[in-house]
């Protein structure tokens, strides 16, 4: 939930309401006009009833999404629900759903209401401690929904006695008269201004967006100027025969006026960034939406014009400030910009400059700043998934849109967006079938992602034609990457023969191309893998500990990850355990930073075998189960290669002969309930403790911003302990727990559980 950072003004009732409706519906709507505060009651409610839910309270924020194919990949990516394996995303969000007790927050659904409502029927028929709460300018329609309409707040009518304190009475007043004394300090409600806040308060209808884009007029303008001006603006669409309820004319009246009120810059500003999806940063808003009145160096000033007036508001993260625009203000901006005939000028513009995201990230994936490619990538998802709707949607755009989602191969693959990006992919590939070389590196990638889908036989078609095609175009490169991805193929088909000629051969093409990137990486790591499988251990661990330079060498840590596991899988088969659990848990600590499913469960099979080796079947069993769970996000579990496939194979036996069939199933249930972010932590815990180990050291507590009891409470997250088992092991209450762990994922700039566990398990000394 995003923090509140204005005052809640009223809504007692409709909150109540709200709530008494989802404890007996698992469906409730929150409908009304446009900026009547159907987000702010939703968030509300989702704040008072998180502790109801066991497995938390979600927020979908979709207004900004305009493909209503994406939206059940956007709750799916919000609720971590990882699946690449192709299957129908309503699938697998009802089995990711079908045990939690769980609440839903789907804000903004108005534009995507069938695809909304078909998603919410899929879900809530297989989740029944599930509940879903909406918020939209009309009801979805589904099934068992629950419609509650939020109306504008009461106000006063200024023409009927009002006693003194009528103000403590009617929250449209409140609401004017807080927001007023934040846009001006000196601003006070008294008996003198009390009549023009009620008249301008009932005008407004009540409309908690219109109130607030008047009030942070106070600064400027006096009460009266404000009631007459708009009053003029009303008189003008009435005149104008505007359709609609009284209610949208005093909103689009309201809308109007501020944007009438702003200057011709920040008025050309507002429209032009109605192209953003999403949030954006200064930068793009300079390169996109200068020109023509705004030179780049005076948008921060116009930008900030519009913070002011409340048109725009800040964000903050751990890239910094970004901007973003409330839906009902972005569309008036886009229909002004559509009024100008720019609507398409700007939108191309966004493109360019998005493939440029896509093209830098690309060149930066493969060095030291990975980590923040992925973190600039994600947070432009949503305007990158625009750029791409553009370029397919568009005409002529086509070419442009192959060469996006190609460039993206890096999101796609290294941050576990495999099923996304095939859908981008398969729609680029399917509209524009023209040679080209855009066309070549689509095919590659597709076929990437397909390999490590399990599906090689899918992939097989696409990489033989993306080698005839830029074979047919005389271009070297695309011919090297088909043939590395061959090999890849071969490699999970089991056919190692022909997996290591193509490799190699890959390699070479690679060497003479003077191509040094993350992908010829992988190539040499996959070169290593068929080595190991072959039984040529020396050769792998030489070509893995010479990539390990490489990538030292230049900062790259995914495709180096790869070779870690490379390494493990080496050192487990030389029964050198100690080493091999060492390079499985880096393997697993670097992929779990990409959010690769990939890399995430291929260490965790290796991990369980290890476990089971050295004694630890109970865990072993656990984490089987954990990575089965991962595998039905990815796709066919172990690339369906009886290679990759023995050490899970060896593992069960070992675990099953110790502990029987029951308890051994026990565990792999328990395991296979963990989230991803649990199965991590739990994979990452030093299995030489136990939680009973009262002589155990402590986290080093040098340089650390964690008190004592922090610090305790962080070792029992890397132990795997949940807020309920830490409680009991401290003897505090519930809410303490969870207090302790929010005030140390906020201090250390966490955002899960597992990045604790890792942090406790580099500081711990060793054993």
């Amino acid at each position: 939930m995003p923090a509140e950072v204005t005052s809640f003004v009223g809504r007692q009732r409709e909150i109540a309401d709200t709530k008494r409706l989802l404890s007996q519906s698992p469906l409730v709507t929150l409908t009304g006009v446009g900026g009547v505060g159907k987000t702010r009651v939703a968030l509300r409610v989702a704040r008072e009833l998180r502790r109801a839910f066991t497995d938390g309270v979600w927020l979908v924020q979709l207004s900004g999404l305009d493909d209503r194919d994406l939206v059940a990949h956007t709750v799916a990516e919000t609720l971590k629900a990882h699946d690449d394996t192709g299957r129908e995303v309503s699938v697998i969000l009802a089995d990711h759903l079908r045990d939690r007790q769980l609440l839903l927050v789907l804000d903004g659904c108005e534009h995507l209401v069938d695809a909304c409502a078909h998603l919410v029927e899929a879900v809530l028929g297989a989740a029944p401690r599930l509940r879903v709460l909406v918020t939209s300018r009309q009801p979805l329609r589904a099934r068992g929904e629950h419609v509650l309409r939020v109306p504008p707040l009461p106000a006063p009518n200024p023409e009927f006695p009002l006693p003194p304190d009528a103000g403590d009475h009617y929250p449209a007043v409140q609401l004017f008269a807080a927001r007023a004394s934040a846009a001006a300090p000196g601003f006070e409600l008294t008996s003198a201004n009390w009549t023009q806040v009620a008249t301008l308060c009932h005008r407004l209808d009540g409309i908690p967006l219109a109130i607030e884009l008047a009030a942070v007029r106070v600064r400027a303008l006096g009460l009266r100027q404000i009631l007459d001006r708009l009053h003029d603006r009303y008189q003008l669409l009435i005149t104008r025969r505007w359709g609609g309820s009284p209610r949208h004319r005093a909103l689009l009246a309201t809308v109007e006026w501020s944007y009438d009120l702003c200057t011709r810059q920040e008025r050309l500003l507002w429209a032009r960034t109605s192209v953003f999806a999403g949030s954006f940063d200064l930068k793009a808003a300079e390169v996109i939406c200068s020109g023509d009145g705004i030179s780049p160096d005076e948008v921060l000033d116009v930008a900030m014009g519009l913070v002011d007036k409340s048109v725009l508001t800040c964000e903050r993260n751990q890239e910094g400030v970004r901007l973003r625009m409330l839906d009902t203000l972005r569309q008036f901006g886009a229909d002004r910009l559509a009024e100008d005939d720019e609507r398409t000028t700007f939108r191309r513009r966004h493109r360019d400059w998005y493939l440029r995201v896509a093209q830098s990230g690309e060149r930066d994936w493969f060095g030291q700043d990975q980590e923040p490619t992925f973190r600039r990538t994600h947070a432009e998802k949503a305007n990158l998934r625009a750029a791409l709707d553009f370029c397919l949607t568009a005409p002529g755009q086509s070419q442009v849109g192959l060469e996006l989602a190609g460039t993206l191969w890096f999101y796609w693959v290294g941050c576990g967006f495999l099923g996304e990006g095939r859908r981008w992919l398969d729609w680029a590939l399917a509209q524009d079938t023209e040679p080209s070389h855009a066309r070549a590196k689509a095919l590659w990638v597709n076929g990437y992602i397909r390999i490590l889908q399990g599906d090689s036989a899918a992939a097989t078609p696409l990489l033989h034609e993306c080698r005839a095609l830029a074979e047919t175009l005389g271009c070297d490169r695309p011919v090297a990457y088909a043939v590395h991805r061959l090999g890849c193929a071969e490699l999970v088909s089991g056919n190692h023969v022909r997996a290591q000629e193509l490799l190699e051969e890959a390699v070479q093409r690679y060497a003479a191309l003077g191509e040094l990137n993350s992908n010829v990486i992988m190539a040499r790591v996959e070169l290593a893998m068929v080595c190991a499988f072959r039984g040529n251990l020396d050769e792998a661990v030489r070509i893995c500990l010479r990539t390990q330079q490489v990538c030292l060498a230049h900062g790259e840590r995914w495709a180096y990850s790869y070779a870690l596991y490379v390494l493990a899988f080496a050192d487990c088969t030389r029964c050198d355990r100690s080493q091999a659990i060492r390079h499985a848990r880096e393997c697993l600590r670097i992929n779990y930073t990409f959010r690769d499913l990939v890399g995430i469960v291929l260490p965790i099979e290796l991990l369980a075998l290890l476990e089971a080796l050295t004694g630890a079947a109970p865990r072993a069993a656990v984490l089987q189960g954990a990575a089965h769970t991962i595998w039905s996000s990815v796709g066919l579990a172990l690339f369906g290669s009886k290679y990759f496939n023995a050490p899970h194979e060896t593992c069960t036996e070992l675990t099953r002969s110790a502990l029987g069939d029951a308890v051994y199933e026990a565990g792999f249930r328990r395991g296979a309930e963990l989230t991803l972010d649990g199965a991590v932590a739990y994979a990452l815990v030093d299995t030489t403790r136990s939680i009973e180990d009262t002589t155990r050291p402590q986290v080093a507590p040098l340089e650390t911003p964690l008190t004592r009891r922090e610090l305790q409470v962080a070792e029992l997250i890397a132990d795997g302990l949940s807020n309920k088992d830490i409680a009991g092991q401290l003897f505090i209450a519930l809410r303490t727990a969870e207090g302790h762990v929010e005030h140390i994922l906020t201090k250390l700039g966490f955002t899960s559980r597992a990045q604790v566990a890792a942090w406790v398990n580099e500081r711990r000394p060793a054993q």
